[in-house]
């Protein structure tokens, strides 16, 4: 199975968040959703505001990460995700996170940080 995964780092200023391999990433960027497999051609992508990242790992489990601003980067043989902030959907707040997206004006950084700990918990739900 090896030829149908690759290596997958993802990291924050903080932390690193997660690093081994992967079958594949979706992740939401600044020009839409984008889903990466082995062998994808290389590229580099703006994180979106308010997005997440969805990887399923060489067992294939699932795991998500709410991730607020940064960047993807594919090489020839590994994905790294350069977070700004990162959080896996197990570790949100579902209810308090609803709770500011009725609150906090739309598009305001406590709107898109709620946005993307909700999409990050929906995905993998």
């Amino acid at each position: 199975m090896a030829d149908k995964t690759f290596r997958l780092d993802v990291v924050a200023p903080d932390a690193q968040l997660y690093s081994g391999d992967a079958s594949i990433v979706v992740a939401q960027t600044t020009v839409g959703q984008i889903g990466i497999m082995a062998n994808h051609e290389p590229m580099l992508a703006e994180l979106a505001p308010g997005g997440c990242v969805v990887l399923t790992d060489d067992a294939g489990v699932r795991k998500a990460l709410a991730v607020q601003g940064g960047f993807l980067s594919v090489t020839a043989d590994t994905v790294t995700v350069l977070a700004e902030a990162a959080q896996f959907s197990d570790d949100v707040d579902v209810a308090a996170e609803r709770a500011v997206l009725d609150s906090a004006a739309e598009g305001s950084e406590d709107f898109l940080r709620a946005k993307s700990r909700v999409r990050a918990v929906e995905a993998v739900s």
